[in-house]
């Protein structure tokens, strides 16, 4: 049996930061506040803040019947510019692409850690998480980068009526959701880049003994000749003297 672990210490890394990285962006999606937009009429916002995320768009409120008042966004709404509905479709496919890379990454972790003969694909799995992990960082930033920038220049949502917020704010800020987001893109980033750079000489695991037991080797026993021809295995050389004499 070859033993490999000691050469994916690093990877073993690189899967809890993959695995972080995956949960922070399961967080960045259902979290609201992707912007901030500031009102001055606060006759029904009264809190003066509402948050727009990807799916909702919500506010807190005294008036209303409801505290907290939320709308679902939906990506056929019309009135969206194209950031969100692009935002919607790409975080859901940095989840799955995520989610994906994770397994590949534990798969491979496997071969390396655990006793598995075959081991000719392990590469190809390293090699395969990282590509996964890299992929889900570049669905994540676009549409975050891109919904930033748009906080940024103060770009304008034509809301419905019965969401009962303004066409334009005051002025916007960036949410924590796309902070969280971009935190958990460079994680991917940095796991994918582990992944990739694992490396092993085939010459060095045959060299390499088991760190329990030494080297494996294989012990054969000889048998012997008795005088009338039998033979039988001999485990103990005065055992055998004194049972023939």
């Amino acid at each position: 049996m070859i033993y490999l672990a000691h050469t994916a210490h690093l990877q073993f890394l690189g899967l809890v930061i993959g695995v972080l990285a995956w949960l922070f962006i399961l967080t960045t999606i259902g979290i609201n506040e992707w912007r901030l937009w500031y009102v001055d009429d606060v006759s029904v916002i009264t809190s003066g803040v509402a948050w727009v995320g990807i799916w909702r768009a919500c506010f807190y409120s005294h008036v209303l019947p409801e505290t907290e008042n939320c709308q679902s966004i939906s990506i056929s709404d019309i009135f969206l510019p194209p950031e969100i509905p692009l935002a919607q479709v790409l975080m859901m496919l940095a989840v799955i692409s995520g989610l994906l890379g994770n397994i590949g990454a534990a798969v491979a972790m496997r071969m390396a850690y655990f006793s598995v003969e075959d081991r000719r694909n392990m590469r190809m799995g390293f090699v395969l998480a990282g590509a996964l992990y890299l992929v889900t960082a570049v669905f994540s930033l676009v549409p975050l980068l891109w919904n930033m920038s748009s906080v940024l220049k103060n770009s304008t949502i034509d809301f419905p009526p019965e969401f009962n917020l303004p066409a334009a704010p005051v002025r916007q800020s960036v949410g924590v959701a796309i902070g969280i987001g971009i935190f958990s893109s460079i994680l991917m980033v940095v796991s994918g880049a582990i992944f990739l750079c694992y490396r092993y000489s085939l010459q060095s695991q045959e060299q390499t003994p088991d760190p329990l037991n030494g080297p494996w080797t294989v012990t054969t026993l000889q048998k012997s000749e008795l005088p009338n021809g039998d033979s039988r295995g001999m485990d103990n050389q005065g055992f055998h003297s004194e049972e023939i004499s």
